[in-house]
């Protein structure tokens, strides 16, 4: 299966990471934004599922994303701890969405919550602890 659902797009912005993943696409923009990867073989792991590192790389992106640009200009924020919670496998071919649940931004920190969902299942929940760089003085 290699469809798009309706509404999603290519990412427009990218890393020399994700365009070894990818294509990763997005849809929406902001704290609304949610990404979205079609599994194929380059991310099973050796029992044939995708490997929980994808999983991961996924999570951190679409947090970090998310609470990046809903900011103008985007903030660049910084991963410094971040924990996941497996709760399903996924399946070469599904189709994978990352979504923003919750969200806080401080002066120096930021956090946030995602799912990561096959359908309506969830698969992977993560939460995020973000450096938020101050300016040079």
């Amino acid at each position: 299966m290699t469809d798009t659902p309706e509404g999603f797009a290519p990412l427009s912005r990218s890393s020399p990471l994700l365009d070894l993943l990818g294509p990763v696409y997005c849809r929406g923009e902001g704290l609304q934004l949610q990404l979205g990867l079609r599994a194929d073989n380059r991310h099973a792991n050796g029992r044939g599922t995708v490997h929980g590192g994808v999983l991961a790389t996924l999570a951190d992106v679409g947090m970090g994303y998310a609470m990046a640009f809903s900011s103008d200009p985007p903030l660049p924020l910084i991963t410094a701890s971040m924990t996941l919670d497996y709760l399903g496998a996924v399946q070469v071919g599904d189709w994978i969405e990352v979504r923003l649940e919750h969200h806080k931004r401080g002066r120096q920190m930021a956090f946030a919550t995602v799912s990561l969902q096959v359908g309506e299942k969830v698969v992977v929940r993560a939460n995020a602890v973000f450096a938020v760089p101050q300016a040079a003085a």
